[in-house]
């Protein structure tokens, strides 16, 4: 009889693309900014992406937008989760900050844009120019998830 091995890459499929985004802005004032610059509509999602890991569990809020136009989704999701932590040992309970991230091999990227649907080279090349006339984003870029170790984090 016949073995077969299933891998993840069998279940997955690559056809998003992802923009990095440098900036000390909070979500929601860089959603704001997004959309009056790029057209969008980001909103806040109704769900979380939920991620659970040895040292701590963390809960990063999503903003999506349906492109009609061009029949795909977008996400806007945080790459950092700040938790504060108190040591119950601690008489001076002194917090710490705990820092989660969403694709830890990526950690100088504050935000990620996640395009899921059938890509057009033009319109990320549009978008990657208007996000960079914002004054408060320092950098933006595409990133190849085929590089990525920890892109299954990105699947939502």
């Amino acid at each position: 009889m016949q073995v077969h091995s299933l891998e993840f890459e069998d279940f997955y499929e690559d056809n998003y693309t992802l923009i990095a985004i440098h900036t000390p802005l909070e979500d929601f004032k860089l959603a704001y900014l997004l959309n009056r610059n790029l057209n969008t509509h980001f909103s806040l999602a109704s769900f979380k992406l939920d991620v659970e890991r040895r040292e701590s569990n963390a809960s990063f809020p999503i903003y999506n937008y349906a492109n009609e136009k061009y029949d795909n989704d977008w996400y806007l999701i945080a790459n950092c989760f700040k938790e504060e932590q108190t040591n119950e040992n601690d008489t001076l309970a002194f917090p710490t900050e705990m820092m989660t991230y969403l694709v830890p091999e990526e950690k100088r990227v504050d935000y990620f844009i996640k395009i899921v649907g059938e890509q057009d080279k033009q319109l990320i090349k549009k978008t990657l120019d208007r996000i960079k006339t914002i004054n408060q984003i320092a950098a933006s870029y595409t990133i190849n998830i085929n590089t990525l170790k920890s892109k299954e984090f990105l699947i939502f």
